[in-house]
């Protein structure tokens, strides 16, 4: 394990991201530009990729279980940088810590009601998130408020795509024709990103957007509101780094180290040293 030393003060201390593999890089890329400061710990949790197919009860355990782990390296507050954990764990995460820093990521239905000129809503995500009851009863509580419908599709096997690499060939291009096009043809005019991986295909999205979008449509990702969030909370509790030497940046990963190496300098241009780190609790099947 790469040593951490003692913080002196809270505030110097790092925040904690983690996803199941590199779609949390997005939100990271987010949080590096809102809090150019703070010292980062990423978490790929590539041994147990994808979340979207997993049970409620593996997200929990294995989101508590990397919680624990980021808070044994200091972490002073934690973003969960997945959509799918989000619904399914943060519930426990906050049950667990109460007073800890706590951001999770949710698909941006309310800024996306409110950008929507029809209210027709598309969004597309895991099949995990879009079940949960805490996706649902959003959904219906935005539906009711402004009157917006929103139609729901889930990915399978997009995240594999972007996990391997793929974000800009004719799989990909044909994955999203086959996700996006019914929302197209049913009129959207907004579409919600409700994954953390997705924005990664943006440009696969556009494309496609272009080519078969009878009318422009409005792309709604929440890595941004994500980041504001987190400034937010760490400057409340007066946990903002004012130190102004350069910040570090570290990577974890249950699995894979290369790959996650790897995909540090393709999607973002950072080398960061990579630790892989085998969690003490075990994967369970579903």
């Amino acid at each position: 394990m790469i040593p951490h030393p003692p913080h002196s003060h809270p505030a110097e201390a790092p925040i904690g991201v983690f996803d199941s593999g590199v779609g949390g890089l997005s939100v990271l890329r987010h949080i590096r530009a809102q809090l150019p400061r703070e010292e980062l710990i990423y978490f790929a949790d590539t041994a147990c990729a994808p979340y979207g197919g997993k049970s409620e009860a593996v997200l929990i355990e294995r989101t508590l279980a990397i919680a624990d782990y980021l808070l044994g390296r200091g972490a002073k507050a934690i973003v969960v940088a997945c959509n799918t954990a989000t619904v399914a764990a943060i519930k426990a995460l906050r049950a667990r810590y109460p007073q800890l820093p706590l951001v999770g990521v949710e698909p941006g239905l309310k800024p996306a009601a409110a950008l929507s000129r029809n209210g027709k809503v598309g969004v597309i995500a895991t099949e995990v998130t879009l079940a949960g009851d805490k996706f649902l009863r959003l959904r219906e509580q935005i539906s009711a408020a402004s009157g917006a419908q929103f139609l729901l599709q889930g990915c399978p096997g997009l995240v594999e795509l972007i996990e391997r690499g793929e974000l800009d060939t004719p799989a990909v291009d044909a994955m999203l024709r086959r996700y996006v096009g019914p929302l197209l043809e049913q009129g959207i005019d907004t579409l919600v990103l409700g994954c953390t991986h997705y924005p990664f295909v943006l440009g696969a999205i556009e494309r496609l957007l272009a080519a078969d979008a009878a009318a422009p449509v409005a792309l709604v990702d929440t890595g941004d509101a994500v980041a504001r969030q987190l400034a937010r909370l760490l400057a409340a509790a007066g946990l903002l780094r004012a130190d102004d030497a350069a910040p570090s940046l570290r990577a974890c990963t249950s699995a894979g180290a290369p790959a996650l190496a790897a995909a540090f300098a393709g999607l973002l241009g950072l080398h960061p040293e990579v630790e892989e780190v085998p969690l003490a609790q075990p994967i369970r099947k579903d």
